[in-house]
């Protein structure tokens, strides 16, 4: 059983910064691909960006060069630093994780946390 807690959400003006955790109760973190994804009220849950199990990353282009995936193995935690924040970057952010990428980034992924609200201000 994996289990995935959130942190971190709140309210920013745009240009500001927000950094979200994901707490992975599990007993093997490093097996796992881990991923952020958003979902904005009326549209589809969206993949943000995923690191797989040998620590390689991946960027949606509308958040590249402003997001940063990064994981504590120690910790067993997930971050997702979120710079130069954009109203459009407004939704409920979720993480997920699977042992195979191809649930991971077709948001189908096993386990899900509760999700943590972002709301970006003009």
């Amino acid at each position: 059983l994996v289990q995935l807690v959130e942190s971190g959400g709140g309210s920013v003006q745009a240009g500001g910064s927000l950094r979200l955790s994901c707490t992975v109760f599990v007993d093997t973190y490093n097996n796992y691909n881990m991923g952020w994804f958003r979902q904005a009220p009326g549209k589809e849950r969206e993949l943000v960006t995923w690191i797989d199990s040998a620590g390689r990353r991946t960027y949606a282009d509308s958040v590249k060069g402003r997001f940063t995936i990064s994981q504590d193995n120690a910790k067993n935690t997930l971050y997702l630093q979120m710079n130069s924040l954009k109203p459009e970057d407004t939704a409920m952010y979720y993480c997920a994780a699977d042992s195979n990428w191809f649930r991971l980034i077709d948001c189908r992924a096993t386990f899900w946390g509760q999700g943590t609200q972002v709301t970006v201000s003009s």
